[in-house]
């Protein structure tokens, strides 16, 4: 499958995405080093002008402080998590909310709901507070559309998002236990009347469960396309 007009889309792994576009490099829930399915080649970066961070986890952002400190990027994330991170020596965070949009380097974020948690344990055993979970619709200078839902279960107002955003493509969790699994994913499609999904949050570890093909069976009369992505991979 192709993209549109340049952009890039590569699975680093769970959750984590690298986009090129328009001469932008941007890493979505910046997870490499400790991830487990994530291959090394892909787990250094020659730039990063934007890092968008969907919550506070571990699996999503255990590398945000290394990553910004080495390559200065744009760091957009909820407001909690911007002060943490100012509180650990980072620079150029934009701390937003829901329903919030900024523009860096003519990629247009807009953050939007998802039901989750989010938390941090620091090296002391110390739980910090990070924060409500979101996810991201994305819009590149040529009109495409992303919507990366971050960790989260169905909710009724995917179908608001699919309304007024229209992406084009959806990166869906389908892994079950901490997220929603492919029947809540396959209803998911059906809120947003979306054309194109990528499987996201599954097979990192034993709990995640879910898998493309049982979304795949699920969603066989909706039209949608279940584009199943190998870590590493670009559709481009």
């Amino acid at each position: 499958m192709r993209l549109n007009n340049g952009i890039q889309l590569t699975w680093l792994g769970h959750s984590t995405f690298k986009i090129e576009a328009h001469g932008q490099t941007l890493l979505i829930d910046p997870w490499v080093m400790s991830n487990p399915v994530c291959p090394n080649a892909l787990k250094t970066f020659d730039k990063l002008d934007l890092m968008l961070i969907t919550h506070g986890h571990a699996d999503h952002v255990s590398d945000a402080v290394a990553l910004a400190k080495a390559h200065a990027p744009t760091v957009v994330s909820i407001v909690e998590i911007a002060a943490w991170l100012d509180r650990k020596g980072i620079e150029n965070t934009v701390g937003i909310n829901k329903g919030g949009t900024v523009t860096v380097g003519g990629i247009k974020a807009t953050m939007v709901t998802a039901n989750h948690s989010s938390s941090f344990t620091e090296e002391d055993g110390t739980t910090v507070y990070l924060g409500e979970p979101a996810g991201y619709v994305l819009e590149f200078a040529n009109g495409y559309k992303i919507y990366h839902a971050g960790d989260t279960n169905v909710f009724g107002d995917m179908h608001i998002i699919g309304e007024i955003y229209q992406p084009e493509i959806a990166l869906l969790p389908i892994g079950d236990h901490f997220t929603m699994g492919p029947r809540e994913a396959a209803y998911a499609t059906r809120l947003l009347n979306i054309p194109t999904v990528v499987p996201i949050h599954y097979g990192t570890f034993p709990l995640l469960t879910g898998t493309p093909e049982e979304l795949r069976e699920l969603t066989a009369d909706q039209g949608v396309e279940i584009v199943k992505l190998e870590v590493g991979e670009t559709l481009d």
